[in-house]
């Protein structure tokens, strides 16, 4: 393992496969790995040599999660990973496996890496809402061939110190529907693994002070770091008085900053010769450590010595009455107190209008209102628009530092109020949203591009009052949003203007508009969030609606979902006329709910729901098991008193056991397979005794239970084996009236009274001595 080079390409190095390698033996070999080797000693403490420098090695391990195949965000799998400082090498060990039933097929797992934030992915190529701006991420593939396991690496050198983030995802889902119990889905497995090797003697550069550094050998590159304060709006880094102890050109590498993914803005510069040599980093990130690493390009046996410092060109607003300018936009201010919580508020001084000539910024004071998880409002103090001038940008800071902002999405609105300049004059309020340090120089604002990343742009003008941004899982830390007013035509035209800036962090963009939900997801305690669409609607905020049910089709499938329980009422009938009145009930309270469950459920604009969704789906599923359940308990003809108690007990369990799982498949096939064994049980009892076959009608046979078996197994092999998301208004409803069609045939004959008015006398006969005019069904050929 070679720590001693440090590119600024951000691409990591894939080491070759190792299927079928032992997983508990992957990561001792990791740790076996030796680091650069080092000697003992350590160089003099004046030259700040690099000589000796002690590596650590860290291992991280997260457990194994269970892949999906991808249908949305929640079916990717997250791992977050936090680097620690210092780090030199990182390298994550991804081992993917399957399982060996003939349910398991070949297949690929995808991983998506990212700095700071959740990677934003798209595997189905959907579309994005016009005004969300999206980060890239670094994506990898691990194929599972015919090996039920497959093992990676993917190395990084110099990373960034913080949150690293990787999804996890199998290819596109098929969209069948599949019963929990009929079929058992193959587990694919993911395990990530991550090691680090950070040194621990980091020298730290004074700004504005020369320090003599020394690299003995180009095996061991100088690490050091320097600490950027705020407001600093450039970086010069210079090496000079470069000398070797041989005959040979002072050949220097310098790189500047950390690696990240998908993305590396390192800043690489080769030195040669005693010459002074300069870096200038425009836009550092404020408040940060920056990393430095120097490598030797001399040859092996060269020692280098140089001359290093490092110096910042600030730029401050103005500091003469900060607390007071504060309290003063405080009052100002129409947000009224803050309830129940502690403001975070972010403030500089207020610049008035006429002192503006002695600063070269103008920093607006922005509160940040925390409302729920990942709700956070930006309300900036003072008047209710924030002034931008030509001579000098305006600087807004939003604190995303909290922790669980990069899960959200961060919108920010400007509205153009009024310009103050020469009528023809073409105003334009160019604004850079950005990460970790603002663009303070006029000239970057079009191109918006920090140090080390890139920003977000957009603009306002008199003919554009309006523009919108969002960013889906911002990075956490602070983000900046630099204004500036330029006239195109005239600068000496424009003089003020005021722009209205809205800044709000949700889970959502939109709240997944109208036919998507946002759903919270997390990864211990780590919480972020995600749309999930329906009526054939996609994409991140579910606004792809290329291949989205018209509202006829889902008018249609309302009508079919609801309309097809209708077929109910046939049985009901031949329930009432048979005089099975448990059974009737039973039927038209199925009827009933299966009819507002599925109105209720409907992912369109055509929803009606007379309750809560999730009773309502509860009676439905009660409703139909039960009416199965008391169906087949009616064809067994048992006597009446224990086909009472057995119906009220198999409904009081189909009740409990749908309460634990109501999407297990034996929650409706264990009662129904019981009261097949009893019902065959009973026939076949009865057929010995009488020595022919029971129900002893061929007529029973041919025209009622032939027909209503087939329907009933029909119905069967649609709801298991043929719904698919697709079709599922189709399928579904062929369900219902399949069920509704097979109980009609299947109930048998009831009792026939021999007086009109002997249904009135059953139900009422109370304390009377009944006569039992029941006949032994089916003993009459």
């Amino acid at each position: 393992m070679d720590s001693s080079s440090s590119s600024s390409s951000s691409v990591p190095a894939m080491a070759g496969a190792r299927p079928g390698l032992p997983p508990p033996l992957l990561p001792l070999l990791l740790l076996l790995l030796p680091p650069p080797a080092a000697p003992a000693g350590k160089g003099p403490p004046e030259s700040g040599a690099a000589e000796g420098l002690t590596h650590v090695s860290e291992y991280f391990s997260q457990s194994a999660q269970r892949l999906s195949f991808y249908s949305w965000y929640g079916n990717a799998k997250l791992f977050r990973f936090s680097v620690p400082e210092d780090t030199v090498l990182l390298r994550w060990l991804l081992q993917a496996s399957r399982g060996s039933g003939p349910e398991c097929s070949r297949t690929q797992v995808t991983l998506h890496f990212r700095y700071g934030a959740p990677p934003v992915i798209n595997p189905l190529g959907t579309q994005f809402p016009a005004n969300m701006s999206l980060p890239g991420s670094y994506s990898q593939t691990l194929p599972l061939g015919a090996a039920p396991q497959n093992t990676t690496f993917v190395n990084l050198t110099s990373p960034a110190a913080g949150d690293w983030f990787i999804a996890a995802h199998l290819p596109e889902a098929t969209g069948k529907i599949e019963v929990k119990g009929f079929t058992t889905p193959c587990a694919y497995m993911l395990q990530v693994d991550m090691f680090v090797l950070r040194v621990l003697e980091v020298s730290v550069l004074e700004p504005d002070v020369p320090t003599w550094q020394t690299i003995s050998r180009p095996a061991w590159p100088l690490h050091t770091k320097i600490f950027v304060p705020g407001y600093s709006t450039a970086l010069t880094l210079e090496l000079r008085n470069c000398t070797a102890n041989i005959s040979v050109a002072c050949a220097l590498r310098i790189t500047l900053g950390s690696a990240t993914l998908p993305r590396s803005f390192q800043k690489v510069l080769n030195c040669t010769g005693e010459a002074p040599c300069h870096l200038l980093l425009a836009s550092p990130p404020w408040e940060k450590w920056l990393r430095v690493t120097v490598e030797s390009l001399s040859g092996p046996s060269a020692r280098l010595s140089f001359q290093m410092m490092a110096s910042f060109t600030a730029c401050k607003p103005e500091g003469g009455s900060t607390f007071l300018a504060f309290y003063k936009s405080l009052n100002r201010s129409q947000v009224a107190p803050l309830p129940g919580g502690s403001p975070n508020a972010t403030w500089q001084a207020d610049v008035d209008a006429p002192a503006l000539g002695s600063s070269c910024l103008h920093s607006q004071p922005v509160v940040r209102e925390d409302l729920d998880v990942m709700w956070m409002v930006f309300r900036v103090l003072g008047e209710s628009s924030v002034p931008v001038w030509p001579q000098l940008p305006t600087l807004l800071l939003f604190n995303l530092n909290s922790g669980v902002g990069s899960g959200g999405t961060l919108v920010l609105s400007l509205q153009l109020n009024r310009t103050t300049s020469t009528p023809g004059k073409a105003a334009v309020v160019l604004a850079c949203l950005s990460a970790a340090s603002p663009v303070l120089n006029p000239n970057a604002t079009w191109n918006c591009r920090t140090a080390f990343s890139q920003g977000y742009p957009l603009n306002v003008s008199e003919s554009s009052t309006e523009a919108m941004l969002s960013v889906p899982y911002p990075e956490s830390g602070n983000w900046f949003l630099s204004l500036q007013l330029t006239c195109l035509k005239d600068v000496g035209g424009c003089a003020k203007t005021l722009v209205s800036v809205t800044a709000l962090l949700s889970p959502c963009f939109d709240d997944c508009g109208a036919y998507g939900k946002c759903n919270l997801l997390r990864r211990h305690s780590y919480a972020y969030a995600s749309c999930s669409c329906k009526a054939g609607w996609r994409g991140w905020s579910c606004t792809d609606g290329r291949k989205a049910q018209s509202v006829g089709t889902q008018t249609l499938a309302v009508l079919l979902l609801t309309l097809s329980n209708l077929l109910f009422l046939p049985a009901i009938a031949v329930a009432l006329y048979g005089y099975h009145l448990v059974e009737a009930s039973v039927y038209l309270f199925t009827m009933f709910f299966s009819t507002f469950y599925h109105a209720c459920d409907q992912p369109g604009v055509a929803v009606l729901c007379i309750m809560d969704y999730d009773t309502l789906q509860f009676c439905d599923f009660l409703g139909s098991v039960v009416s199965i359940w008391v169906t087949i308990l009616c064809m067994a003809q048992l006597k009446k008193m224990l086909k009472y108690i057995l119906d009220v007990l198999g409904t009081l369990f189909i009740a409990m056991s749908l309460q634990l799982d109501r999407r297990g498949v034996w929650n409706m096939m264990g009662p129904c397979l019981f009261a097949l064994i009893v019902m065959v049980s009973l026939w076949a009892s009865r057929g010995v005794k009488r020595h022919h076959c029971y129900p002893p009608s061929w007529k029973r046979w041919a025209f009622f239970l032939f027909p209503g078996i087939s329907l009933a197994l029909i119905a069967i092999a649609v709801y298991a084996f043929m719904e698919t998301s697709e079709n599922y208004y189709y399928t579904h409803s062929l369900w219902h009236v399949l069920v509704a069609s097979s109980v009609t045939f299947l109930l048998p004959p009831g009792d026939k009274p021999k007086r009109l008015w002997a249904w009135s006398r059953k139900l009422l006969c109370g304390y009377q001595i009944c006569k039992n005019d029941r006949e032994e069904l089916y003993a009459v050929t």
